[in-house]
């Protein structure tokens, strides 16, 4: 058995890691968010549509997480409900972080050595 074979043959894998479900969509998040403030406020599409300057139909869609608006309609859309980008943008954060761990790198570990062999997800992950 050639060395690179010995080598081989003595990795091992570290325990499995169980994989965080993938983060919502920020357009997701968005819509989510903007519905609840227009919800809490008593408002209808129609009334926040007007206000902002979009069209019911758009907003609808922004709401619902298909369509991703931009940052313009973003701040006319959390102007009409007393709000602003920053507060949008904190809010998602504050959901996002709440759901997403950081990645986890799985890392292999020869017996002969302790340095971590990388594999390809480990490097596409650090670049």
């Amino acid at each position: 058995m050639s060395r690179r074979q010995q080598s081989i043959a003595t990795v091992t894998a570290l325990p499995p890691v169980r994989e965080a479900a993938p983060a919502p969509l920020l357009r997701d998040v968005f819509g989510r968010l903007l519905r609840e403030a227009r919800l809490r406020q008593g408002r209808t599409l129609a009334d926040v549509s007007g206000e902002a300057g979009v069209s019911m139909p758009y907003l609808s869609e922004i709401e619902r997480g298909l369509k991703e608006p931009s940052s313009e309609v973003l701040g006319a859309l959390c102007g009409a409900l007393g709000a602003t980008v920053a507060d949008l943008v904190a809010g998602a954060h504050r959901e996002l972080s709440a759901v997403s761990a950081p990645p986890v790198v799985h890392e292999l570990r020869t017996q002969r050595s302790a340095a971590p062999v990388r594999t390809p997800d480990a490097m596409l992950l650090a670049a």
